[in-house]
């Protein structure tokens, strides 16, 4: 049974905003006393420069504390624990972490996403030739925000098409933070065993997706194990993050008119827009929580070896030392070294694909649709470790 679970204070929003308290704690404490969305006892950083410290601090802030609690784990066996993590970057330090990324950074350069590029513009124009034909109104979450990067992932992994509804609902259920470990360690137990059916068949014929090249230039390297804890983090990751990042930046740019007249009147500002409405919205609201290693000081509280730690990624992202006017939308500010992929050694790999599909799809629905406009108040979702909405209905 799903238990619900009052929201911590860092993952509650006032529509695009984080709540005033938050900035509060940022400009008073620095640091304070929270509850995970697991329901963990940890402490919350606010601060842009502390956030980045322990981002990039890994032996002092060790990623490895909530694997078990993360994957729904806490009552299995070691042996179940070992088949289950295997692969998960996010919960690994170097040099295993080092080792994993190693072999998957190659497939998010810019020459390998220059080969997915005519895809992802392609997928995005189908998509959009089915919203012209089937008229106003639409749900562009349903219809464009959540198809394409889910069809993206299935180009990137080279699994079928067919498979998109499954995959949304895992996504969905493992990232919905009501569910009991019981259903969350479900959900990641049929993912994994899908999965794992493409990672055999790769390792015997490896094809022209991801795990066909990661097979082809790291099979040594890697176990079938870590392929597949490999594939599936980047099914997690990949697609419920940008679906909603899409669909709140659609929002977000209707709801700043000049915003989006600007952006159309400078195509070259696309890059800056991107990098604006990833920090403005900072749809992740929180790392995952890293043990201390050994006694430091936070905003000058004193923690204890043994605390954990998680920080308010909108919450450094609204820092004024970041940026001045830190709540105010601005697509012409010069980009920003935001957080909102992380930062260091977990900074999120699959970035570049991120900030790719962002661009190409923005530029194409707007383009297509220049009288775009909402056709009813979209209700925003809590309750996901990630920010987005219930739905986005349109009409032009």
């Amino acid at each position: 049974m799903s238990r619900p679970r009052e929201l911590p204070i860092h993952m509650q929003r006032n529509a695009f905003d984080p709540l005033p308290e938050l900035g509060e704690i940022r400009r008073n404490d620095g640091i304070v006393r929270t509850t995970s969305p697991f329901g963990l006892n940890t402490w919350l950083v606010t601060r842009y420069e502390d956030v980045r410290w322990v981002h990039s601090d890994w032996e002092t802030f060790s990623n490895t504390v909530q694997a078990d609690v993360w994957a729904g784990l806490e009552k299995a066996s070691a042996e179940e624990k070992a088949k289950r993590l295997a692969g998960n970057m996010i919960v690994v330090d170097p040099p295993d972490h080092t080792r994993l990324r190693r072999t998957i950074a190659p497939e998010f350069t810019a020459r390998r996403l220059r080969r997915l590029e005519p895809r992802v513009v392609a997928l995005c124009e189908e998509h959009l030739d089915g919203l012209e034909r089937s008229g106003p109104p639409a749900d562009l979450l349903r219809q464009f925000a959540i198809p394409v990067p889910l069809l993206v992932i299935c180009e990137l992994l080279d699994v079928p098409f067919a498979d998109r509804d499954y995959f949304q609902r895992l996504t969905a259920g493992f990232l919905d933070t009501s569910l009991s470990s019981e259903e969350r360690m479900q959900v990641q137990a049929e993912s994994l065993e899908y999965i794992a059916k493409f990672v055999a068949r790769n390792r015997v014929e490896p094809g022209d997706g991801l795990l066909g090249r990661m097979i082809s230039e790291h099979g040594e390297e890697i176990s079938d194990a870590e392929l597949v804890g490999v594939a599936n983090l980047i099914l997690l990751a990949g697609h419920e993050t940008t679906a909603n990042m899409l669909v709140l930046s659609v929002l977000a740019l209707l709801r700043h008119p000049d915003q989006l007249d600007r952006l159309r009147r400078d195509p070259e500002l696309a890059d800056t827009a991107v990098e604006e409405l990833l920090r403005w919205l900072s749809i992740v609201h929180n790392t995952t929580a890293k043990v201390v290693r050994r006694p430091v000081q936070i905003a000058g509280q004193q923690v204890e070896a043994g605390d954990l730690v998680i920080c308010s990624l909108p919450a450094a992202n609204r820092d004024p030392e970041l940026v001045e006017r830190p709540d105010e939308l601005d697509i012409s500010r010069p980009a920003p070294r935001h957080v909102a992929f992380g930062h260091g050694p977990h900074h999120c790999v699959g970035a570049p694909l991120a900030r790719l599909q962002l661009r190409i799809a923005l530029r194409l629905l707007f383009d297509r649709f220049p009288g775009l406009r909402l056709a009813a108040e979209p209700e925003f979702r809590n309750g996901f470790l990630t920010y987005g909405l219930e739905s986005l209905p349109v009409e032009w």
